[in-house]
């Protein structure tokens, strides 16, 4: 990575290896944060190796959280970010081919950006060209969840799409899991418009999202929600294999 003194977080704080939301992730986002936190904080250790590529990189929010487990980190994405330009170290237009070498990395993290390719299959078949083999591809993209850095935000894809791409592009599906549910959802909702009440708006949403939290993953309440899960996911997580 580029520049990495001047590395800082945004989006996760890592602290003692718990990923957990960041100081600059909005209220009325927690909630998704805190379940791509979590789902990264589960598959990270055993997934992440060797010379790690992060497509779309943005801030690097997730860096503190896998540096320690592999050897090299390549930071991809368009350099129209100043905050973000600083830490790259190739700047690229992710619709279209990759300028990196075919087989040579062990690990892609590709974290809410697939939403925002104009064509998510050639994507993914890029990142199953440069994965070596036994190289693993960490995914995550929203579902029901609002647009977002308009007008760059063109699709929303089911376990479906997802399982199809990864089909695709040849790699094989180790894991697809769907993260939050109906009450993660509606409080989402909620709080996108809550917070825009002056005055106590923040506090409320602060209260409502993370006590929906609180509850839904609770052990008991997660049980019952299971088939929520399915039906309803405010985002999908994924890992994928190069065989």
């Amino acid at each position: 990575m580029n520049n990495e003194p001047a590395w800082k977080p945004s989006k996760f704080a890592t602290t003692g290896g718990k990923i957990s939301v960041g100081p600059a992730s909005s209220d009325a986002s927690w909630l998704i944060t805190q379940l791509v936190a979590k789902a990264y904080q589960r598959h990270l250790p055993q997934h992440a190796r060797g010379r790690l590529v992060d497509l779309g990189c943005g801030r690097v929010p997730l860096y503190a959280a896998y540096r320690a487990l592999v050897s090299e980190v390549t930071c991809v994405d368009w350099s129209g970010n100043a905050e973000s330009a600083k830490h790259l170290d190739v700047a690229h237009d992710l619709n279209q081919p990759l300028p990196l070498d075919s087989s040579r990395y062990d690990t892609v993290i590709l974290s809410d950006v697939l939403e925002h390719i104009r064509k998510p299959e050639a994507l993914v078949s890029e990142i199953a060209r440069i994965l070596a083999p036994g190289g693993k591809l960490l995914l995550n993209v929203p579902f029901l969840y609002w647009l977002h850095e308009q007008p760059h935000d063109y699709f929303r894809y089911s376990e479906h799409a997802l399982r199809s791409f990864i089909e695709q592009s040849g790699l094989r599906l180790l894991l697809l899991e769907g993260l939050g549910g109906a009450p993660e959802v509606l409080a989402d909702v909620v709080g996108k418009h809550l917070s825009q009440v002056p005055v106590v708006g923040a506090t409320a949403t602060r209260w409502l999202q993370r006590g929906t939290w609180a509850v839904a993953s609770s052990p008991a309440v997660s049980r019952v929600l299971a088939a929520s899960r399915q039906r309803f996911p405010m985002a999908y997580f994924l890992v994928a294999e190069k065989s």
